[in-house]
């Protein structure tokens, strides 16, 4: 087991949890891929660390009011179920194609992100935003796809709270450290039982994660909205790219 990658996929994980809410399973699976760790493991290991690295950065939000509760709840209330779901499913499902499609929902989401909104997103969003049935729609949505990929939904939930709802990117990325931290639970949960989790490679990852999460937490607070959400479509494009042309 190469340590050194394992702790520096933590530590890149956590950081980019910290700072964005979202991306942390999502970027260390392909990491851990390349460091050698076996597909369905590569997927489903990094979510032990996700709980800690969840409360952790949840209390800095807090205090920092980057957090809306509403929206946090009901995306709980259609989240869990949804990633209980989408991991029963994945069994049913090769580690490769996981694999390819975890790269793939990195490029799409990181491309919308990047595009421009309608002239009339913030009125669309306001409305949207007041619908409890429609957020708990899409977390469920979302909940399935995060279950199944085995990641905690923040790639999907931040992306959610911007382009759907309205929130700043530093409102997203609060509101989904909390949000995300409640799906990986289901999702743990149901890998665990299916053999999917490493627990020796889940402590060293976990070693790395934790002071990058709360780094990442830090630094987000003195991004500016609209860098942090460029940085993320960026980030999230650039590592799929580079990922699915290594796999």
């Amino acid at each position: 087991m190469p340590v050194p990658l394992i702790l520096l996929a933590g530590a890149v994980a956590g950081t980019v949890f910290g700072i964005f809410g979202a991306g942390g399973s999502a970027f260390a699976t392909p990491m851990l891929a390349l460091a050698g760790v076996p597909g369905a493991m590569a997927i489903a290991t990094p979510l032990p660390a996700l709980l800690p690295a969840s409360v952790l950065s949840a209390r800095r939000q807090l205090r920092s009011g980057n957090l809306d509760t509403r929206i946090a709840w009901l995306v709980v209330a259609g989240g869990v179920p949804g990633a209980a779901l989408g991991a029963l499913g994945s069994s049913f499902l090769s580690g490769q194609v996981l694999l390819v499609g975890s790269g793939v929902l990195l490029l799409v989401v990181g491309a919308r992100v990047l595009l421009p909104d309608p002239a009339d997103h913030v009125d669309r969003t306001a409305v949207w935003r007041e619908s409890a049935g429609l957020v708990v729609t899409a977390a469920f949505a979302i909940g399935v796809l995060s279950g199944l990929l085995a990641n905690s939904g923040g790639v999907l939930l931040v992306p959610m709270f911007i382009l759907l709802l309205g929130l700043t990117a530093a409102r997203a990325a609060g509101t989904s450290i909390v949000a995300a931290g409640a799906l990986s639970i289901p999702t743990l949960l149901v890998h665990t039982s299916l053999g999917h989790v490493d627990w020796t490679v889940a402590l060293v990852f976990g070693l790395g994660m934790l002071p990058g999460s709360l780094a990442g937490s830090l630094a987000g607070e003195h991004i500016p909205v609209a860098m942090a959400r460029r940085m993320f479509g960026v980030a999230l494009v650039a590592f799929a790219v580079w990922f699915l042309v290594r796999l």
